[in-house]
């Protein structure tokens, strides 16, 4: 394949604006995300670049987590079958779990079933019977950074939805009921500072509606993102569970008084996967990647342009701005492979996303300097070699400006309706429309059903808005101002 052939294989062929899907699909195979030709469905081989990337938001998550007080655990990865008899509210995913009854060659039958978690209450839940005895054990505060297993009926997309994905699950126990509900407004700024300050991903964190909450929760509380096709992604939930799972798992403790008492109890989920998923998504255009430095495995990348005769000192050079580099605590590589241009390069580095990349040619060696450019918005400046330290300073304005573009599509994605006929349209267009409603279910059937799937996502949290107009649908006196949005 000669080389203008390889360079049309690299590019994307599709405008993210005229068809996001097909982009994505692209994206995740040309940038080498993901390969999806494992054999078994709805599993995928997760490639070098985006494992990376993934691994420093787990980093990430789990800072901002053990600074809040969590410590991180290693559960088995199967559950027993009885586990989830103890807790028969938690029904949501036992439909999806997948099973392993026999072992060995000779396909012995289990005495018990046991799961792939689906989800790790009833595991974590289990181990707390036994550790908590006193009120000096709380609050306990653990976590695991994990896969998880769901049969998914739905249609899988890679990052997005699957039967595997990685997540983190913190899981915590309290002695009142104060301490935990305070739990789910640290879990919400968490994810903001997180999720949204280092990811570049906005969100609205609502307490969904009583028919959509987890079961064996008292409430459930999620943050959701709007994806450039305009529906609606569930990132990190978090859910209240009262004390549901401590009286089905027993787990009490004694308090100062000498009296025996039931924790109360939270969980919050980071998606990580889901994370990635709408970091490629939200950030990308029609050339590929655009990663926010905070996550991008390099975040530098040294191009030397080679002219006949001046190899060596043009790699040197190179080389030693890598150098300087690192020492600053920057990722940075030099791209030293000869069988491709420097133009092939570029659009190869592009397509990975790679926040800034620095050209040194010839002439740069000459006056001292070197090009840096900006993978967001390809503005290109020379910088004087003694000049290194504005090499940070691009990369933090890059962090930011991917941020401020990300909360303007967001802010705009967002829009209010009073009737069905507003709703209908403005949901054509995608985003989330706020609406007042009566609080009844038969009304959010209604509406999904009239706006082809179109769903309560919840409440504010943290944000009392009082309803002023009547139901959207049915009229009747509103009890609530809910936004409505079409999920994958």
């Amino acid at each position: 394949m000669n080389r203008e052939k390889l360079q049309d294989n690299l590019g994307i062929t599709v405008k993210k604006s005229e068809n996001f899907s097909e982009w994505y699909t692209q994206v995740v195979k040309k940038a080498e995300l993901a390969d999806i030709r494992f054999n078994v469905k709805g599993f995928l081989v997760h490639m070098p670049w985006s494992v990376k990337a993934m691994k420093l938001m787990y980093r990430k998550l789990e800072d901002e987590l053990e600074k809040s007080g969590h410590q991180p655990l290693m559960l088995p990865s199967v559950i027993p079958e009885s586990n989830f008899e103890k807790e028969k509210e938690h029904a949501e995913f036992k439909a999806e779990v997948f099973w392993i009854t026999e072992v060995g060659s000779e396909r012995k039958k289990l005495e018990e079933r046991l799961a792939l978690r689906p989800t790790s209450e009833t595991a974590f839940y289990q181990m707390y019977s036994l550790w908590v005895r006193s009120w000096r054990d709380l609050p306990m505060k653990r976590y695991q950074s994990c896969q998880v297993w769901r049969h998914e009926t739905k249609a899988t997309r890679p990052f997005i939805r699957g039967r595997e994905f990685w997540w983190i699950e913190a899981h915590d126990a309290f002695a009142t009921r104060e301490e935990a509900e305070a739990q789910v407004k640290k879990d919400a700024e968490i994810t903001e500072r997180v999720m949204h300050k280092l990811f570049g991903i906005p969100f609205l964190f609502f307490q969904r509606p009583e028919h959509d909450k987890f079961q064996g929760a008292e409430h459930t509380y999620a943050a959701d993102t709007i994806m450039p096709d305009g529906r609606v992604l569930q990132l990190p939930s978090t859910h209240f569970l009262g004390q549901n799972f401590a009286k089905a798992f027993n787990v009490k403790f004694v308090d100062e008084d000498g009296k025996e008492k039931y924790v109360w109890q939270t969980c919050y989920g980071p998606a990580i996967w889901r994370i990635f998923g709408a970091i490629v998504a939200i950030h990308g255009d029609d050339r590929g990647l655009i990663l926010p430095p905070e996550v991008a495995p390099i975040q530098t990348i040294v191009v030397p342009i080679f002219f006949k005769g001046k190899e060596r000192e043009i790699l040197k050079k190179a080389r030693t701005i890598k150098q300087k580099i690192v020492r600053r605590g920057i990722r940075a590589e030099v791209d030293e492979r000869e069988e491709h241009t420097p133009g092939w390069k570029y659009n190869y580095w592009e397509l990975k996303g790679t926040p800034l990349r620095i050209e040194i040619g010839p002439k740069d060696v000459e006056k001292g300097q070197f090009v840096l450019v900006r993978r967001d918005t390809g503005d290109k400046i020379n910088v004087k070699d003694e000049e290194i330290e504005k090499i940070g300073k691009l990369l933090d304005d890059i962090q930011r400006d991917l941020v401020q573009k990300a909360d303007e599509f967001f802010k705009v994605k967002i829009s209010e309706a009073k009737n069905m006929v507003e709703l209908k349209s403005l949901l054509k267009k995608g985003g989330l429309v706020k609406v007042n409603w009566c609080g009844e279910n038969g009304c959010a059937d209604l509406i999904k059903s009239e706006t082809g799937g179109g769903e309560i996502k919840g409440t504010l949290f943290g944000k009392e808005e009082k309803p002023s107009e009547k139901c959207v649908q049915c009229d009747k006196k509103a009890k609530q101002v809910v936004y409505i949005g079409k999920t994958y």
